[in-house]
């Protein structure tokens, strides 16, 4: 084979995806084609599908930074392919993804399209009446990271909610959970649901972005059990036990594959006196705090522009572990949550108010407090989990 050969299959095996292994080795055409066949195909991607559904429509879309094809954002794609692109959508982070976690997302224009942009996180987190009038369907594409308290599913339901409300169809471009392969925690409590927890799934649920909404449509957890019009554009070449690595990092605190891994069992640390790393270039992988010197790895979390204004703990030295190297398990791992509450000398100060809408129990706290052990914990769950195991099954689209 020539040099000039070679390396052209050799660029087509390095462009072929998350997943693909590249050998020195040079491929086959039969190789080239199973590699092509294994690349993950998001929703958006798939323009063939999507495009005859929404011409001569007018569009909203519920995007940030993450909604894109290749390098390009799906607002430019579609305003190149000339859709009627009425307005944007913003949720938690913003249009451009860089506001900080809870950070209030103010109504503007984008600059490079013209195109008014409407905050969804702040006061209004549900489109209105008004803000829909002039929409014929609504576009969802954003990518999700299978976490019951990770807002962008919040969103999902009230953009669901308000569309079913004012008859405008919800089209998902649904893209890969990298949690997906398991599904774990308690499951919500009615009383304890909030922006973060709005649904009855455990802290793990398993699910992707379409496959959730299918569920919150199927189970009639809208408002007055509306019905939305909904349309799903599904993944192709993704199994739920596939290894996923996201191209750009979904939120200004998950940087990593890593942190994405440890964020639903680390998040709970948000309930806490505890720091979880915002504040420093590893959020989600460092935990730590002042009164635990006997620990071995140190941090000092300080304000970060686009990233951690004003962190928890600010300026201060805090001792702790460092899980930037650690074997992440397929589990909601609840060793860290309980060995540091042990460890802190004032237990009363522990946990904070929000601790109960992070877990979506009041039990979790009380077991902790009672000195169970993981394992015992664990078992608390698993009857409620099977029941949603055999619920799940019922929306899946993907093995």
């Amino acid at each position: 084979m020539g040099k000039l050969k070679f390396l052209v299959l050799l660029c087509i095996a390095i462009q072929c995806g998350n997943r693909t292994v590249v050998n020195s080795v040079p491929l086959s055409a039969d190789e080239i084609q199973e590699t092509k066949a294994t690349v993950v195909v998001t929703g958006a991607e798939q323009l063939d599908k999507l495009l005859p559904i929404i011409t001569s429509q007018r569009i909203g879309v519920v995007v940030n930074h993450t909604s894109l094809i290749g390098k390009t954002h799906l607002v430019d794609t579609l305003k190149k392919r000339n859709i009627n692109l009425i307005k944007i959508f913003a949720p938690e982070h913003g249009f451009r993804g860089t506001a900080d976690a809870g950070e209030e997302i103010k109504d503007g224009q984008d600059i490079k399209t013209g195109l008014p942009v409407v905050s969804l996180y702040g006061n209004n987190k549900k489109p209105t009446a008004d803000q829909l009038k002039d929409i014929d369907a609504v576009l969802f594409d954003i990518q999700d990271v299978g976490v019951r308290f990770y807002t962008y599913i919040s969103t999902l339901h009230y953009v669901m909610e308000a569309c079913a409300e004012n008859n405008k169809k919800v089209i998902v471009l649904d893209r890969p959970n990298p949690n997906g392969h398991y599904v774990d925690g308690p499951i919500m409590q009615k009383q304890h649901m909030s922006f973060v927890g709005m649904h009855t799934i455990p802290i793990v649920h398993g699910l992707t972005i379409g496959e959730l909404a299918r569920m919150i449509n199927g189970e009639g957890w809208l408002t007055d059990g509306k019905k939305c019009d909904l349309e799903i554009i599904t993944l192709k070449n993704w199994k739920h036990n596939d290894a996923y690595s996201l191209p750009v990092k979904p939120s200004p605190n998950l940087p990593n594959d890593q942190a994405i891994a440890l964020y639903p069992s680390i998040c709970l640390f948000e309930g806490t006196v505890i720091s979880l790393g915002r504040g420093t270039e590893m959020p989600f992988q460092i935990i730590g705090h002042p009164d635990l010197k006997n620990m071995p790895f140190q941090f000092t979390p300080v304000s970060i522009d686009g990233m951690s204004k004003n962190p928890p703990l600010e300026n201060k030295l805090c001792y702790g572990l460092d899980l930037r190297e650690v074997k992440v398990k397929s589990q909601l791992d609840l060793s860290y949550l309980i060995s540091f509450y042990r460890a802190f000398p004032d237990k009363d100060k522990f946990f904070n108010n929000y601790f109960e809408k992070l877990s979506g129990t009041s039990k979790l706290r009380e077991q902790i407090l009672q000195g169970l052990d993981e394992s015992q914990i664990r078992e608390s769950w698993r009857i409620d989990l099977e029941k949603f195991e055999a619920l799940r099954k019922k929306y899946l689209l993907y093995q």
